[in-house]
């Protein structure tokens, strides 16, 4: 079984074990991760949706990203990532939402941000009710070619995710 299968399926029993819930936003896995999580037999007990939002109008659109936000850092950035898993959870009334934003290549990098970066966000609504709540993205940078880059995107969102799970303590407000 593959790292980014064997990740969705740990994520998946840890949402069911705490009766909770994940909707996706996903712009450079342009859908990958969503086809990695719904992999796991059983993933519509805790699996809500996901957006393909590849363009900047689609994220604003779907997902309520800030033209601020856009123009000042760029898509591929942390605010950005945050806004989009913000907006997917806040849109779907989940749990949790997960967003990918980066280069997947082979062009489309710059110095600053070279092919193979991402940001993945992650953000937590707490049982409704609560005032517990937070999001959190982190950037990374990995090698190899378009596929290669979508599938460490994969699996890396699907580690913080699950480290998030664990440690919602931790997330940031």
């Amino acid at each position: 079984m593959s790292k980014r299968k064997t990740a969705a399926r740990t994520t998946g029993d840890h949402l069911r074990t705490n009766d909770e819930t994940l909707a996706l936003a996903e712009s450079c896995t342009g859908g990958l991760l969503a086809s990695t999580v719904t992999d796991v037999p059983g993933s519509s007990d805790y699996f809500d949706r996901s957006t393909v939002t590849y363009s900047n109008d689609a994220k604003q659109e779907l997902l309520g990203v800030s033209r601020e936000s856009l123009d000042s850092h760029g898509a591929v950035s942390s605010p950005v990532a945050i806004e989009m898993a913000q907006g997917i959870r806040d849109t779907a009334g989940t749990t949790w939402g997960v967003s990918t934003t980066g280069i997947a290549g082979p062009g489309g990098g710059t110095e600053e941000k070279p092919v193979g970066t991402v940001y993945i966000g992650v953000a937590y609504g707490g049982p409704w009710g609560s005032e517990s709540s937070g999001a959190r993205a982190r950037r990374y940078e990995f090698e190899g070619d378009r596929g290669d880059c979508k599938s460490q995107f994969v699996a890396q969102a699907l580690a913080d995710l699950l480290w998030a799970i664990e440690n919602r303590e931790n997330i940031e407000n």
